[in-house]
């Protein structure tokens, strides 16, 4: 179909094409279900030396993407995500690599179990199908995502953006040339081509029954619409308001590096810390150097009225404070009375993303571990683990904070569902 005649109609057109889109995609997908791990291997080996020798293009079309972004004033953490530069680059070629290093996730013999009538029945781990992935700003959910699929042996349907339209098409090129390399089909993995949200509307449908799930990855009111509105099973985060909880046991100088780094290494990322809450009795040796701590990175906060006596500059938080995903360098902090109205506050305002404790005493840890309802919970180490990569998982392709199926990162493992083989000896049913 001509450019042209897109221009003309572009909502039948887009509808269309992207239904031929997923209906290539359903047919790769039956190839890629039986390929050989080495062959998928040698698709994202190939994509990672691509990428990297076509640096110079992604990185000329995420200057085009950063560009009208500014243009657009789009915020400083928002333009943070979208950015990429030699050393991102590399990380994407990286986690390419990594991922294909895994262990196959197809055909694992999940359980083994003999009946008393003598039959053999093993759960098999198999791809789910075809995955739509929608997501926003981060170009690097481009080779996270097929990377991803690929190695767990699903077809994928991206739909990234019209922030990193440019940027996103650029990497998909490389994945592309990846698959042909390998002689796989190069529908396995493949972009909508389109920025209008038609192509999103398309996929929420299931793309004429050709998806399976979808994953979104983005801000609130993307997910709340893919959420509301999927005809077919997805695997989200709302947002992540993440806490770090510093207990009366906790000790002061691991404290302090642990909350600047969970709010302040990358202030953009759905692990990053919001909230703060302190333990009333570490309050009087704690709440002031943690607070000053953070200032002094540039972070903004806002907190109650213990928090405000202990420095000047933070600013009275109101009750929407204690539920807001700022992605940016502010946070909000809280005195409480007890690890138990710690872990209530959590369970009020939380969005079951990430949560921290920071404490020497076990016990402590211990009930906080069991007792938050959170995809994952932390003891003594930075919300910003919160990441497949940093899980061993090469990458992810989002965080999924439901309850069914996938939970917390979702790596090649949590892209595979199963199957049962039964193996008989000639036996029949009385």
């Amino acid at each position: 179909m001509s450019a042209a005649a897109q221009i003309r109609d572009p909502e039948v057109d887009i509808r269309s094409a992207m239904r031929a889109i997923g209906a290539a995609a359903r047919t790769g997908a039956r190839a890629l279900a039986n390929a050989q791990p080495a062959q998928k291997n040698r698709a994202l080996t190939a994509a990672a030396c691509i990428l990297r020798e076509r640096a110079g293009d992604s990185l000329a079309a995420n200057a085009r993407d950063v560009a009208d972004g500014k243009a657009k004033g789009l915020t400083p953490a928002f333009l943070d995500r979208l950015m990429l530069n030699e050393a991102r680059i590399e990380g994407i070629a990286h986690g390419l690599e990594e991922v294909a290093a895994l262990p196959d996730p197809v055909g694992r013999v999940l359980a083994t179990f003999t009946r008393p009538n003598g039959l053999v029945i093993e759960r098999v781990a198999t791809p789910l199908g075809v995955v739509g992935v929608i997501y926003e700003s981060r170009p690097n959910v481009t080779a996270d995502a097929g990377a991803l699929c690929l190695k767990s042996g699903n077809a994928v349907v991206l739909r990234g953006g019209s922030d990193s339209f440019h940027s996103s098409a650029a990497i998909h090129s490389c994945l592309v040339a990846g698959l042909r390399e390998a002689g796989l089909p190069e529908a396995a993995i493949s972009r909508a081509p389109f920025a209008s949200r038609v192509a999103v509307g398309e996929m929420l449908e299931g793309l004429g029954g050709t998806l399976d799930v979808i994953v979104p990855r983005g801000g609130k009111s993307l997910v709340e619409r893919v959420q509301r509105e999927a005809r077919v099973p997805v695997f989200a985060h709302l947002e992540g308001v993440v806490h770090v909880y510093v207990d009366r046991a906790a000790e002061l100088d691991k404290a302090v590096k642990i909350v600047v780094n969970a709010k302040m290494r990358r202030t953009g990322i759905c692990g990053a810390a919001e909230t703060l809450l302190v333990h009333r009795a570490a309050a009087e040796g704690m709440l002031k150097p943690l607070i000053d701590a953070l200032i002094a990175a540039g972070c903004e906060v806002r907190g109650d009225a213990a928090a405000q006596e202990s420095n000047a500059r933070v600013k009275p938080a109101t009750d929407d404070d204690w539920r807001t995903e700022y992605l940016d360098a502010i946070i909000a902090v809280r005195v409480v009375d007890s690890l138990e109205a710690a872990i209530d506050h959590i369970e009020t305002f939380g969005s079951h993303h990430t949560d921290c404790i920071v404490t020497e005493d076990k016990a402590a840890a211990e009930k906080f571990l069991k007792e938050v309802d959170s995809a994952i919970v932390l003891h003594n180490a930075s919300t910003q683990f919160a990441d497949g990569g940093e899980f061993g998982f090469g990458a992810e392709i989002g965080i999924a904070t439901g309850r069914m199926h996938a939970r917390g990162p979702v790596g090649v493992e949590q892209l595979c569902t199963f199957k049962y083989r039964v193996h008989g000896d000639g036996q029949t049913r009385p």
